[in-house]
């Protein structure tokens, strides 16, 4: 978050320092967003990737429509249309299929563990994040300026436990070049990129709507995992995502409506 933070400074600095008093008088919340967004969101992530599969992650957080969903029906008392609920259960069957290779037998042999927990720590960070983008946003911000100032929040949260992992002698590899290609290219694509569009999303479509797009969390892994790893798609796949996609559309057709 640190190099994310240098990456857009140069852009968002003048802004940021032109609308500091905004976002002085409402710190609060940005810490509040910035530390589950960019914290509590991100680093559980890593530590449970240590102990579980990709499948499982991608199980996990493919689940955030619905603690969305649950979130504000329970606390905003939001109507959940059977449209969106339809779509749902479809996009659901979708990742099951993904996940159990085209074999339900398959679904049995999942196992979860501490590494589970960690990740579910994550998906539910996320949930709440979303909803309170929406639900209690800051003020009315440029959009590099709220980007800028919740990266600078992520990195001001997770600092003192970098330093925690440093003291302790969990420190990286600076000498492997491979280090920084990694840590440029998780400041640029899923730091800057995905959480600009994703708040741009938020705004548009709102919490519901926009959680829909993690519905293709289980699509995004096995594309990237075909040239990376050498992992082709089968025709499961194909099937799993047009589940997918199909309840993502059907999702969108309806957008939730306030008690």
């Amino acid at each position: 978050w640190s190099l994310a933070f240098l990456v857009i400074l140069p852009l968002a600095a003048p802004r940021i320092w032109a609308w500091r008093e905004v976002l002085i008088s409402h710190w609060r919340r940005l810490f509040l967003l910035a530390g589950l967004g960019m914290g509590v969101t991100v680093a559980p992530q890593y530590i449970g990737a240590r102990e579980t599969s990709a499948a499982n992650i991608a199980l996990i957080f493919a689940a955030c429509p619905a603690l969305v969903v649950l979130l504000e029906t329970a606390i905003w008392r939001t109507t959940l249309g059977w449209k969106r609920l339809g779509g749902m259960l479809t996009a659901v069957c979708g990742i099951l299929v993904v996940l159990s290779r085209g074999n339900p037998w398959a679904l049995a042999h999942l196992q979860f563990g501490r590494g589970d927990g960690w990740v579910l720590v994550a998906a539910c960070s996320w949930a709440t994040y979303t909803v309170l983008s929406k639900r209690c946003p800051l003020p009315q911000l440029p959009g590099t300026v709220r980007l800028g100032a919740l990266i600078a929040g992520g990195a001001v949260s997770l600092a003192p436990f970098a330093l925690l992992e440093s003291l302790q002698g969990s420190t990286p590899d600076f000498s492997d070049g491979r280090l920084y290609l990694m840590l440029a290219f998780l400041a640029v694509v899923p730091s800057l990129g995905a959480y600009f569009c994703y708040d741009r999303l938020v705004g548009v479509a709102g919490p519901s709507g926009a959680s829909i797009s993690m519905y293709m969390v289980p699509l995004y892994a096995t594309l990237a995992a075909w040239p990376l790893l050498g992992e082709a798609p089968m025709p499961f796949h194909m099937a799993g995502f047009a589940l997918i996609l199909a309840g993502t559309v059907l999702s969108g057709k309806q957008q939730p409506r306030s008690a």
